[in-house]
């Protein structure tokens, strides 16, 4: 069986990870890699009714049923698009994936072990990145469009567990915060030296 190359894109909302995401399925593809973008919520079932009914509600959900409408997403996921994509040999980068849930359910309160017994399904990156951008730079460019998830309290303990994921080896940390150029070829460095190109 071909095996493809498992890549996600971690960090706060605003923090750059889809415009980074894109920016590497580019450079990707221009070294003639079959490179696919992704992004959770997924845009399955669930994963719309997580994005509808789940960040746009004026009071947050439960954490815990939170982080299981997450797994079931990133189940659905990993199974109809992730792995599939692996299996043809391809390069997935996602942007977010399972330490999404383990900093954002976390913050709320959810034990990560349960967060991490529950997506047992998720396929293990075989790279994971965390732009890391101050929470006051976030706010700056949030501008006032904010997800339920979004206040200040919430974004420093997010912050914190990226972090401790950082410094348990996880994520490779990545300063997100400076021009978009600088950060691409931080990112594009790492991947194709892990790569071998």
């Amino acid at each position: 069986m071909k095996r493809g190359f498992f890549i996600c894109i971690e960090g706060l909302d605003k923090s750059g990870k889809t415009t980074q995401s894109n920016l590497l399925v580019e450079a990707l593809r221009r070294k003639g890699h079959d490179a696919v973008y992704t992004f959770e919520p997924s845009d399955g079932k669930i994963g719309r009714f997580i994005r509808e009914y789940v960040l746009n509600r004026k009071e947050r959900v439960y954490a815990m049923i939170e982080a299981l409408l997450f797994a079931a997403d990133r189940t659905e996921h990993t199974e109809t698009f992730i792995k599939p994509n692996l299996r043809k040999g391809k390069i997935v980068i996602s942007d977010r994936y399972l330490f999404s849930s383990l900093a954002y359910q976390g913050a709320a309160g959810v034990n990560i072990s349960w967060i991490k017994k529950i997506n047992k399904a998720a396929v293990k990156p075989d790279l994971a990145i965390y732009l890391d951008v101050p929470v006051d730079e976030i706010f700056h460019r949030c501008q006032g469009r904010r997800s339920v998830m979004e206040n200040r309290e919430i974004q420093e303990k997010v912050r914190e567990i990226y972090m401790k994921l950082v410094r348990n080896g996880e994520l490779i940390l990545i300063d997100g915060n400076r021009p978009v150029e600088e950060t691409a070829r931080d990112i594009e460095e790492i991947v194709f030296e892990k790569l071998k190109i």
